[in-house]
C-alpha cells in the first residue's frame, strides 16, 4: 500500500528487497529528501518548555512527527521515520540504571558500575523503569500514529560495547580492556542478549504497521533489521576489537535479518577489514565524523568495502553524487542526501540511472 507521506512506498519495499540481495537496480539506491513543494507554510507545534515533557509528551511527538513529514519530499528510498528522538531515554543504559540528564537539545549518561569490578548479577534490565515502560508507550503510539502515513522505528536503543561504556564509563573501560578482558566480554556477551530481548518486544509491536522493520538508521527491511555499532572501537586496536567485540557483534548479526555496521570515525576505518569477513553482515556505512573530509576522500576504504562485496553505505552532498558513481560501482551502492528544492531531487534521481554503472 502507499503512504500518505511516501506515495511510492510498495515500488521503495520492492527496490529495498532487491539492495539488500545485491541485485541491479538500474541506478545506485539512492535517498534523497527535500523541502515538499505546494505544502503551506506554518510554525511547527510547540515546543514543551521543559526537557521531560519534550521527550515524552506523547502529543507533541506526534504534532512534530506529522509536521516534519508533511513538510518532506522523500525521493528514491527515502521515507518517513516516526521517531521521538535519541536523547538517551529510550536506551538500554537508563533501563539498566544509569542516571540520564535531559536537556532540551539531547541527553547524558553517568555510569553505575564505579567499583573495581562487577559481576553479571549486577547488570539486570529493569522494566519496571519508568523509561522503559514510557518506551512501550512510544512505540504503541509511533505504530498507531503512523498508520497509512509513515513507517515507525524501533528506535537507537544501544549496541555493542557502548552500552558497557555508558554503564562503566568510557575511561574505566579504557582500563577494564587491558586489566578483565575476559569479563568485559562476556558482559557484552550479556548486553547483547538483554538487547535481543528488548528488540523482539519492540518489534513485535511496530512490525505490523512497519511491514518489517527500521531503527535510528533510515534503512528497510522485510524482517528484523538494526545498525550494529561499537563506536567505543574507535579508542582499540583491530586486535582489541576482534578479540572482545566481533563475537558479539556476531551473535546480534544472528539474530537479524539485515543489518549495516556504522562505522562512526576515521579511527574505525582500521576495522573494516574484520568486519568485511563477517557474512551476516550485508552492509557497511562508512562515516568520516564530524569536521573530516567526504567519505569520497577516503575511496581506498569505500571500494574495500565493496571489493569483498559488501553493500556500502554513504552519506555525501548532492553536489558529489555524480563523482561518486564514477568512482564506485552502483551496484550495492546506498547515498543519503539532500537537496534544496523537490525539483531539483527529481532530477537528481534521473540522473543517477544515467550516471551509475555496475
Amino acid at each position: 500500500m502507499s503512504l500518505l507521506y511516501k506515495p511510492d512506498w510498495e515500488e521503495t519495499k520492492q527496490r529495498f528487497n532487491a539492495w539488500w540481495a545485491g541485485e541491479a537496480l538500474g541506478r545506485c539506491a539512492l535517498a534523497v529528501t527535500a523541502p515538499k513543494d505546494g505544502v503551506a507554510a506554518e510554525p511547527p507545534p510547540t515546543m514543551p518548555t521543559e526537557p521531560v515533557q519534550r521527550w515524552t509528551d506523547l502529543d507533541y511527538l506526534a504534532a512534530l512527527n506529522d509536521y516534519q513529514h508533511r513538510h518532506t519530499f522523500y525521493g528514491g528510498e527515502a521515507f518517513p521515520v516516526w521517531s521521538s528522538g535519541y536523547p538517551g531515554h529510550a536506551s538500554m543504559a537508563t533501563w539498566l540504571g544509569c542516571p540520564l540528564t535531559l536537556d532540551m537539545h539531547t541527553g547524558w549518561h553517568d555510569p553505575f558500575l564505579n567499583g573495581d569490578t562487577w559481576s553479571l548479577d549486577d547488570i539486570r534490565l529493569n522494566k519496571d523503569d519508568p523509561y522503559y515502560r514510557f518506551q512501550l508507550e512510544l512505540l504503541k503510539t509511533a505504530a498507531e500514529a503512523s498508520k497509512g502515513k509513515s513507517v515507525p522505528g524501533v528506535g537507537a536503543f544501544g549496541g555493542c560495547g557502548d552500552t558497557l561504556a555508558a554503564a562503566r564509563g568510557t575511561w574505566r573501560l579504557l582500563t577494564d580492556v587491558m586489566d578483565r578482558p575476559e569479563l568485559v566480554r562476556q558482559t557484552d556477551l550479556h548486553l547483547m542478549d538483554l538487547w535481543i530481548e528488548c528488540y523482539q518486544t519492540f518489534y513485535e509491536i511496530i512490525s505490523p504497521t512497519a511491514g518489517g522493520s527500521t531503527c535510528w538508521f533510515p534503512l528497510w527491511s522485510p524482517g528484523k533489521f538494526y545498525a550494529s555499532q561499537c563506536d567505543f572501537s574507535y579508542t582499540i586496536s583491530p586486535r582489541m576489537f576482534v578479540d572482545l567485540f566481533i563475537p558479539v557483534i556476531e551473535r546480534q548479526l544472528d539474530y537479524l535479518d539485515h543489518a549495516v555496521y556504522h562505522v562512526d570515525g576515521i579511527a574505525a576505518f582500521a576495522h573494516v577489514p574484520a568486519l568485511c569477513q563477517l557474512p551476516r553482515l550485508q552492509c557497511l556505512q562508512i562515516l568520516p565524523g564530524a569536521g573530516k573530509p567526504s567519505p569520497l576522500h577516503y575511496l581506498d576504504v569505500l571500494r574495500q568495502v565493496q571489493a569483498a562485496g559488501k553493500n556500502l553505505h554513504i552519506s555525501i552532498p548532492c553536489s558529489e553524487v555524480e563523482t561518486a558513481l564514477q568512482e564506485l560501482s552502483a551496484r550495492g551502492l546506498f547515498i543519503a542526501t539532500g537537496c534544496a528544492t523537490e525539483a531539483e531531487a527529481r532530477e537528481l534521481l534521473r540522473n543517477a540511472e544515467k550516471w551509475s554503472h555496475d
